[in-house]
């Protein structure tokens, strides 16, 4: 009877694992996004997963947006904040679908991204709101950076429109956001 030695056993279970690690991460999405989880690492490279690594990435900055905005609806003293934060808890989750619609159409992946960690605002003070308008200033900028890069990595006309109308958005909001913080706080 021919049996194979420990040795090669072992080697051929060790290739085996190579090669379908390998091919893996050339035909699934879900390999390519590993390398690209860490926050510090933008979108990675122009490949055929950008608009993918683009739309995980914009629902969890919608959805952290919404994470904000939980923590000062209630506790705000000004009308302002209260009224921001109602309305992006009412327009964030339609801009969350649409991603994930497309997500589901273009890459048959139905996965919701994980909830990101955003920055406790802690009590209800008098720094409240500006420690909310810190928060959300540094987060607009971020979704700035990132449509800023997407533009230059995809050729995907949805895309490219999602990034210049949240760009816009998000331009035209901070001004709004830093003469808050101006004007109620003095800090420029």
């Amino acid at each position: 009877m021919n049996t194979l030695s420990l040795p090669i056993a072992v080697s051929l279970m060790v290739v085996t694992g190579i090669v379908g690690l390998a091919g893996g991460y050339y035909v699934s999405p879900t390999y390519q996004q590993t390398m690209y989880v860490k926050e510090e690492m933008g979108l990675g490279q122009a490949d055929r997963f950008v608009d993918l690594r683009y739309i995980n990435k914009m629902a969890a900055h919608h959805t952290g947006a919404m994470l904000l905005a939980s923590q000062v609806e209630n506790t705000s003293q000004r009308k302002e904040i209260k009224a921001l934060a109602a309305d992006i808890k009412e327009g964030e989750p339609k801009l969350i679908n649409e991603l994930y619609q497309w997500k589901k159409d273009w890459y048959d992946d139905t996965r919701k991204v994980t909830d990101p960690i955003v920055a406790k605002l802690g009590s209800a003070d008098e720094k409240l709101d500006l420690r909310f308008l810190n928060a959300l200033i540094a987060h607009h900028e971020a979704g700035i950076e990132m449509t800023q890069e997407v533009r230059k990595k995809s050729s995907r006309k949805e895309i490219l429109d999602n990034a210049d109308a949240v760009e816009n958005f998000l331009s035209t909001t901070l001004i709004t956001l830093k003469d808050w913080r101006t004007q109620w706080y003095n800090i420029k």
